[in-house]
């Protein structure tokens, strides 16, 4: 290594060994990988984000998680302008699907396996669950803001989170089954349908067979979880692919209504057992299913 290569490490700021090389986090945008969690041997996840100009230990940050289309670069400009104005470090991860194939695999981060569609492949026939919770990529999330934190040696303690669409499914299922996090606020945005809060109904359209014991269910209600929903994502809303199948019609016919039903469900439950619910609902007006108008109107309510 010549001395100006050299001298040039030693002056950005060193995040994370891959394949021998000192991978940093300039300001402005970028993006480095990360080895995959437990379940994933030798798989990347590709982490697109902006570091704003007014950097420093103090700035929050906040994981953005793409929908089905795993675009985070694009998911992560749309937070650009946000990232600058509320000084947020924007941290936006892509499973890719050659890495992470199916939607098993990602919206419900790899929770079940040995996955068989009926024929008119819109529900689930059968599934094997996976039990070992580190085998889930919702570990990933302390996992990549532990290496940051420490990479650029900052002060925070915790992280916010926003998704979209499939990345909504993420995040309400993180809340739910992953509830010893260091997330602060997670806002699921717009998912197409949900894990419901009804122990009557077959995991993973409900909790029957679940790995969520009640013990487990009070720590997850108390996750700072806000569902939200965009006013015009219902029956009118083209965009986006919607599943439809006689299981998760139950929930509704549309996102907004799906959302609605989630919620109801989850103050049910609650109220039913005696355990207190941190989560919340907030509808967008005149926003249907859009994430860069969603990521918009997050940025509002999470940073004014």
């Amino acid at each position: 290594m010549n001395f100006l290569k050299m001298m040039m490490l030693f002056t950005m700021t060193c995040l994370i060994p891959v394949y021998g090389e000192c991978l940093p986090i300039e300001s402005g945008s970028g993006n480095f990988e990360i080895q995959g969690g437990k379940e994933y041997p030798g798989k990347i996840i590709t982490v697109y984000y902006h570091k704003p100009a007014s950097f420093s230990a103090d700035t929050k940050v906040l994981f953005v998680v793409p929908g089905a289309g795993r675009n985070g670069w694009s998911y992560r400009d749309a937070w650009k302008a946000a990232s600058e104005k509320y000084d947020v470090l924007i941290l936006s991860p892509s499973y890719s699907e050659k890495s992470y194939p199916n939607f098993w695999s990602y919206n419900l981060a790899g929770m079940i396996k040995n996955v068989v569609i009926n024929k008119e492949r819109t529900a689930i026939k059968s599934f094997d669950v996976v039990s070992e919770s580190e085998k889930w990529i919702y570990s990933d999330f302390d996992r990549i803001f532990n290496t940051v934190i420490d990479g650029l040696s900052m002060n925070a303690k915790g992280y916010d989170m926003f998704g979209h669409s499939a990345g909504g499914q993420i995040l309400h299922r993180y809340a739910l089954f992953n509830p010893e996090n260091k997330a602060n606020r997670i806002l699921a945005s717009n998912s197409g349908w949900y894990t419901v809060a009804d122990y009557k109904e077959q995991f993973p359209y409900g909790l029957k067979g679940a790995p969520l014991d009640n013990k487990s269910l009070k720590r997850s209600f108390s996750n700072k979880l806000t569902i939200f929903l965009g006013e015009q994502d219902n029956q009118d809303e083209t965009r986006g692919h919607l599943v439809r199948n006689a299981v998760i019609d139950k929930q509704g016919t549309h996102r907004l209504s799906r959302g609605k039903y989630f919620y109801k469900k989850a103050q049910w439950l609650a109220n039913k057992r005696k355990i207190p619910l941190n989560w919340s609902m907030n509808v967008v007006p005149d926003v249907g299913h859009n994430y860069r108008a969603m990521s918009q109107a997050a940025a509002i309510f999470l940073y004014e």
